[in-house]
């Protein structure tokens, strides 16, 4: 049964359908590519939790309604609220939106997220951390943060250093479009299972009365399929983005790009450069330091560091890139950003080191994720 479940004025930006023992959430915003606002957050939070502490509920399902999983947080009302000179109302909004993403990193039971169409940034967050990730032929995923000021969050400093070799640093600096066989590839995804099976593998979670993993692994298994991957997919490149993106700083990333470039006549090396050269600089260097740094730190450190950079680039001091990445991009389309600080050469490690430090206001706290208990073998690795 479909549960009228919004605390938004009625307009049912999640719903929610119980079936025996599992509890499918809709991500309902299809207009808006089911981007996540302030109002979805926190009924997701409340969901999630009443579900853990409820004994009869086994297993999350987790999908979009119409042709998108989630495009990402709302980054438009983000941008207005914060050029109306409230830049905590962002905070505010990535504080809940983290805290979602670190439930999500250490739940008790099995999610299946159902990437069925676009799934972006925020998106990432609600369904990578999670223990099962169906992609489909229609699926397309991208963090494209560096294209708008800002950087891959909600936990990617996490999940992008895991990637095999340097894949993460490759997907997290070009924002890099992948599909659904890609998404598998590299780990991203769990499963493929194509779109005309998935009404028939709803069926069958409905049934489940179990949080076993590998029962629930087993079931998505009857209906998957191992994709081939297409012939100029990046993930045939990784000797390539191997050589490149291991390099220490995003200078040498580049130079090492332009390098292949001259010994190998590929359009794949040429749009890479491109995408590197279109970014905003400023990001491009918070985005490699932060997805290092995550290489060796477990999720909630992942996400409280992600938090302090968040918090700096939405006050704006060092670079406003945010804001004039979200107008060219999101609001006035015109995809013509003038990045300030304009080249890399003019950002100085100490420039860099100051998003990653507290902030100097007083009212302002470093994220403090809730605790934690009974948790499975696999979140407690995150850990």
């Amino acid at each position: 049964m479909a549960e009228s479940s919004s605390n938004n004025g009625g307009t049912d930006q999640v719903l929610v359908e119980k079936t025996g023992s599992v509890r499918i959430f809709i991500l309902n915003r299809p207009k808006l590519l089911n981007a996540l606002s302030a109002q979805m957050i926190s009924r997701l939070l409340e969901l999630f939790h009443a579900s853990e502490g409820d004994s009869n509920v086994k297993m999350i399902v987790l999908k979009g309604n119409g042709r998108a999983f989630c495009a990402g947080g709302d980054a438009a009302a983000v941008f207005h609220n914060i050029r109306q000179g409230n830049w905590k109302w962002g905070a505010d909004f990535i504080r809940e939106q983290y805290t979602l993403d670190y439930v999500v990193a250490t739940y008790s039971k099995p999610q299946v997220s159902i990437l069925n169409g676009i799934v972006m940034g925020g998106g990432l967050g609600l369904s990578v951390h999670g223990r099962f990730r169906v992609a489909t032929e229609k699926t397309v995923c991208a963090m494209p943060e560096t294209a708008l000021g800002l950087f891959p969050d909600v936990g990617a400093s996490y999940f992008y250093p895991r990637l095999p070799g340097f894949f993460g640093e490759y997907a997290g600096l070009t924002g890099a479009r992948l599909d659904g066989a890609e998404m598998l590839a590299c780990g991203l995804a769990t499963h493929f299972v194509p779109s005309e099976r998935l009404p028939f593998l709803g069926q069958a979670l409905a049934k489940v009365n179990t949080s076993d993993p590998d029962v629930i692994s087993a079931i998505i298994n009857r209906f998957s399929d191992v994709p081939k991957l297409k012939a100029g997919s990046p993930y045939h490149k990784m000797k390539i983005i191997d050589r490149c993106f291991s390099r220490r700083t995003i200078e040498e990333i580049i130079s090492s790009l332009e390098t292949e470039a001259l010994n190998n006549k590929d359009d794949w090396i040429c749009s890479t450069i491109q995408s590197l050269k279109k970014a905003s600089p400023t990001s491009l260097k918070i985005s490699l330091r932060s997805i290092r740094e995550g290489r060796l730190q477990g999720i909630g450190s992942c996400l409280i560091r992600e938090y302090r950079v968040s918090c700096h680039v939405f006050r704006g001091e060092f670079s406003k890139d945010f804001f004039e990445g979200c107008r060219a991009i999101v609001i006035d389309k015109d995809r013509n950003p003038k990045w300030e600080p304009s080249r890399l050469e003019l950002i100085r490690d100490d420039d860099v080191d100051r998003y990653f430090s507290k902030m100097d206001d007083e009212d302002w706290e470093d994220l403090k994720l809730p605790e934690r208990s009974n948790l499975p073998p696999y979140a407690i690795a995150k850990l």
